[in-house]
């Protein structure tokens, strides 16, 4: 055959090219396969002790038994998909538990609305019990306040040593760091002052002890120069408190819209992220601040509107496949009842009626947005009170075992066609299709929803292999 090209001239194309695709791996190197948290709690630094996950549990629990003490009126509450068709009698309900705990797959194939309620219900409980927070903020920030110098240096000293009994105990989350104040022109000295005394206090009684997932939490981002800042810091503290090298992780949020576009126009989250110098591993969203810096009149919640969307797509968009967890913000309405009983007097019967209206009305409106979140790639959000627990958990639960049977169907269906093209029913799936099915389970396995045993016996993969950022191996 004819050809034109010399080898030489293909021979420059190609080292062109692998050094362009070398470069553009090095950016986006993927998301790595560990486990990454589904929600972080914010709590103020002055409340923090160690053990509060233990009690933030324990108070969802409580919250769970009075207002919704089994499957069915939980699922009735955050609106499961068929709990209107859920029995009221206290028979009824406990035969379907006792049902599905027997045989979870004939009771499926009965009854799919209580199975799943029963199954959510169940999951969400054990979870409360064994790990009811995976990631906790300890918060300088919006959930502290400003305080007298004095007063937060105490909180600081207090905290981290609270932080380092608890490392001991092992009485803390599977991640947790702290949020300090913004890097801007007001705060930023009270900002690292308290990351300074935090860590060296940190480090004073806890040498060498330093998790892994302890991150610091950087808000109200504007503009890259800050996160420089905050890694220089890092960077000199580090070797000052005998920590690890890189061991002072970061992340940003987005609570501006420089945070999202720059005076030129361009796309700011990328920029943020290569500002961290590989420290950054999360953005984090704020839908109130954002908003309102955008003089919006909103009185609803914030996060559900179009220019919160657009920013969350912005954020997904530039920074998809550079490593980075996004995470959601939180919903400030709170399954807060109003009426308490006073010493010697009962609630009436329209007290509890308006306290469980209440709660429910709470739980509906978190469950749906974390759904909402889910729905875009959101995985994470935060949580602001021990209550929004239950319906964050069922949230992402009902997400992956609502749809497990027929992402299960198509995945196996797609591996038995040795990967060709195939068709089952009215879905098409093709390599790339398949690939957004391994995400599914890997996201169903990071978060609980579904244990890798599960998994495993309805994909014939092994966790090893939904692990692999191709389909084609």
């Amino acid at each position: 055959m004819r050809r034109t090209l010399t080898a030489d001239a293909l021979h420059e194309i190609a080292v062109r090219l692998e050094l362009a695709h070398k470069a553009l791996v090095r950016r986006y190197p993927g998301m790595p396969g560990d486990r990454r948290p589904i929600h972080v709690v914010y709590g103020g630094a002055h409340l923090f002790k160690r053990g509060i996950a233990q009690r933030l549990g324990e108070h969802a629990l409580k919250s769970l038994d009075e207002f919704a003490p089994d499957f069915a009126s939980f699922a009735k509450a955050v609106n499961l998909p068929g709990a209107e068709t859920l029995p009221v009698a206290p028979e009824a309900i406990s035969s379907i538990a006792k049902s599905v705990e027997r045989d979870p797959a004939a009771a499926a194939r009965e009854n799919f609305a209580a199975w799943l309620a029963a199954t959510v219900y169940q999951r969400v409980r054990e979870k409360l019990r064994r790990e009811p927070v995976e990631d906790y903020r300890i918060d300088f920030e919006d959930g502290y306040g400003n305080r007298p110098d004095a007063e937060e240096d105490g909180h600081a000293v207090s905290a981290a040593r609270e932080l380092t009994a608890g490392i001991r105990s092992r009485e803390l989350p599977s991640f947790f760091g702290i949020r300090v104040k913004p890097l801007s022109e007001a705060l930023r000295e009270r900002s690292l002052r308290t990351l300074d005394i935090f860590l060296t206090e940190l480090a004073a009684h806890a040498p060498d002890a330093l998790p892994r997932e302890f991150r610091i939490t950087l808000p109200k981002v504007t503009v890259p120069d800050e996160v420089a800042v905050l890694v220089d810091v890092c960077s000199r503290l580090e070797p000052l408190l005998n920590f690890e090298p890189g061991a002072l992780r970061i992340e940003i949020m987005v609570e501006s819209p420089r945070a999202i576009f720059n005076e030129r126009g361009e796309a700011s989250p990328l920029s943020l992220v290569a500002a961290a110098r590989g420290r950054c591993i999360g953005m984090h969203f704020g839908p109130y601040d954002y908003t309102a810096s955008l003089e919006m009149a909103t009185v609803s919640q914030p996060g559900t509107s179009f220019a919160a969307d657009f920013a969350r797509e912005v954020m997904h968009v530039a920074l998809a496949g550079a490593g980075v967890a996004l995470a959601d913000g939180p919903v400030n309405i709170m399954p807060i009842p109003p009426n308490r009983a006073k010493e010697g007097n009962a609630l009436t019967a329209a007290q509890r009626e308006e306290n469980r209206s209440v709660v429910h009305h709470a739980w509906r409106v978190h469950f749906e947005a974390v759904r909402r979140a889910m729905a875009t790639g959101f995985y994470q959000g935060w949580d602001l009170h021990p209550a929004q627990l239950p319906s964050r958990y069922a949230a992402v639960y009902s997400f992956f075992l609502e749809n497990l049977d027929q992402a299960s169907r198509r995945l196996r269906n797609f591996i038995d066609a040795a990967a060709q093209a195939t068709r089952l029913g009215q879905v098409f799936d093709d390599a790339a299709m398949a690939q957004g099915l391994l995400n599914f389970f890997v996201q169903a396995v990071n978060c609980g929803a579904l244990t890798s045993a599960e998994v495993e016996s309805r994909t014939t993969l092994s966790l090893a292999s939904l692990r692999s950022p191709s389909f084609l191996r």
